[in-house]
């Protein structure tokens, strides 16, 4: 078997040969691009914007079409930052703020800022000192998640022209200056002792009340008392009455005769010994209480 000469194989066409195929390899090479699923890329065609790849496999032409930039599209945050604010009251507040945020359009990213996270930074700085100038310190205090919601719609429309999309804006803290914050403690325990005394004078009041009306529950009550026993007395009274009436003078004279002779009765069984000394008068109306008596037995 006959050997082959590697002089004899490489001659011209075959040299030919090989250069094409590898350069039909590199061209292949150069025309695909796999795009992760978390970035895109920016395609160019001799300086300018072509098309942007999405994730997957992507052909381009190969030589002319160019990859000039990956942008990762997944969120990022900005790092924490502070800035000064002054309120509407003139309180100087120092505001602790973090923003997430993703590119969706990077063909805007990429040609229309430099530094993406330095020019969010600036905006939300100035939107921030603009938003809490118009509130007081009690409604920053009170108030955070609207004016959490506040600055992310505003700063949503300032990036929005960079194909930017903010997901989250958050306000972290809000902190006072030592002076004014011993002012609102100060402040906070003047109001804590106006409400305990407030509360107190209402406690009186109503211990007052309750006791006047305990009072006036009583009068009622003996009011009402006194009215049945004066309605008593009055309906014995015209029971009386309309005994005399129907049975004459003789019937009131018998009750009384009745109850003068039960009176001497009484003092007659008392203990020891009584001397009853009576005038005349008495004793004539005494007999007239036994002749009553008797004619009525």
């Amino acid at each position: 078997m006959n050997s082959i000469d590697p002089a004899q194989f490489l001659t011209g066409g075959n040299i030919v040969t090989l250069a094409l195929a590898l350069f039909i390899v590199l061209l292949v090479l150069k025309g695909v691009r796999i795009v992760p699923q978390s970035e895109k890329f920016v395609v160019e065609r001799f300086g300018r914007l072509r098309t942007v790849l999405g994730p997957g496999i992507n052909f381009i032409v190969p030589l002319i079409d160019v990859v000039a930039h990956k942008i990762s599209i997944l969120e990022r945050q900005l790092p924490n930052a502070m800035q000064d604010a002054i309120t509407s009251d003139n309180v100087l507040v120092k505001v602790e703020t973090s923003v997430f945020y993703r590119i969706i359009e990077p063909e805007k990213t990429v040609y229309r800022i430099r530094d993406v996270d330095a020019a969010i930074a600036t905006t939300v700085a100035g939107i921030v000192r603009a938003e809490i100038g118009k509130m007081e310190l009690d409604e920053v205090q009170s108030n955070r998640s609207q004016l959490i919601a506040t600055i992310k719609v505003a700063v949503e429309d300032a990036v929005d022209n960079w194909g930017i999309e903010v997901t989250r804006a958050e306000v972290l803290d809000v902190n006072l200056d030592e002076a004014t914050r011993a002012a609102m403690l100060q402040q906070l325990n003047a109001e804590r002792a106006r409400r305990a005394t407030v509360m107190e004078a209402e406690g009186e009041k109503r211990s007052v009340e309750l006791a006047a009306d305990a009072e006036l529950y009583a009068a009622e009550q003996k009011a009402k008392a006194r009215r049945i026993q004066a309605d008593a007395e009055a309906y014995a009274t015209e029971v009386v009455a309309g005994a005399i009436a129907k049975n004459g003078i003789e019937a009131a004279q018998y009750q009384v005769a009745l109850k003068q002779v039960e009176a001497l009765t009484a003092l007659g069984e008392g203990t020891g010994k009584q001397t009853i000394v009576l005038p005349s008068a008495a004793l004539e109306a005494f007999g007239d209480a036994f002749k009553l008596l008797k004619g009525k037995a």
